[in-house]
């Protein structure tokens, strides 16, 4: 498609509906921490670390630091988030810990 030109060469803007004089660069809407979204990776690494450590099941635990990593990568309110990370990650750790190094569970024989 070819441009409306002036003899000089130089476009014409009557026919351009932008106004490069009113543009503004896009600033995101500041919000507070109560108004961002709820992290479900760290509810879930703390929900698993807890059900790790209490049944003491080897796949909770290893769930729960999975979960911690997600939650860690995707840290959005640094202080409330690092709290809850480091809950969760102290139950996932404490249940691994308990599940491998910890007296065997009831009504299991080791071969």
């Amino acid at each position: 498609m070819k441009e409306a030109t002036t003899p000089g060469g130089a476009s014409t803007g009557a026919n351009d509906p932008r106004q490069p004089t009113t543009a503004r660069p896009y600033a995101p809407p500041k919000l507070s921490s109560q108004d961002l979204p709820v992290d479900y990776a760290g509810f879930l690494a703390v929900v698993f670390g807890v059900i790790g450590v209490m049944l003491r099941y080897k796949v909770c635990s290893w769930i729960a630091i999975i979960f911690c990593a997600q939650s860690l990568a995707n840290m959005k309110n640094f202080e409330n988030d690092l709290k809850q990370l480091s809950m969760a990650f102290m139950f996932a750790v404490m249940g691994l810990v308990t599940n491998y190094f910890g007296p065997p569970r009831p009504g299991t024989t080791k071969p």
